[in-house]
């Protein structure tokens, strides 16, 4: 079964290393605990919409490009196509084109593309 908060976590997570920042910088820029962020990251909590709004703002990421990346995961989980709708310019935030792929859930966990 698929926790929705588990996969808001590891979005965000991702977004975080990604960037090569430590929980610590992005819990101070969001004005949120440390600790809170951590359980969020982990899936523990629920982050509110003002939260996850502020988590993004401090990771600098659009809260759309975080909610289309959970439904993506969500959708595959569930075993639906993955149709990539996101305009070219959106998903330079997440370092990778998707135009034209379908994705799928690799052993790690991670969206990949297929073909």
């Amino acid at each position: 079964m698929v926790v929705l908060r588990r996969e808001i976590g590891d979005v965000l997570r991702d977004a975080r290393q990604r960037q090569g920042r430590t929980l610590r910088e992005v819990s101070s820029a969001a004005r949120v605990s440390l600790g809170y962020l951590s359980e969020v990251e982990r899936g523990q909590k629920e982050a509110s919409s003002e939260l996850l709004a502020s988590i993004c703002d401090a990771l600098d990421v659009s809260l759309s490009v975080v909610l289309r990346e959970v439904s993506d995961r969500v959708a595959v989980a569930e075993g639906l196509t993955v149709p990539d709708t996101v305009p070219a310019d959106l998903t330079t935030v997440w370092g990778r084109s998707r135009s034209g792929e379908t994705w799928s859930r690799s052993g790690d966990g991670a969206l990949t593309p297929v073909g």
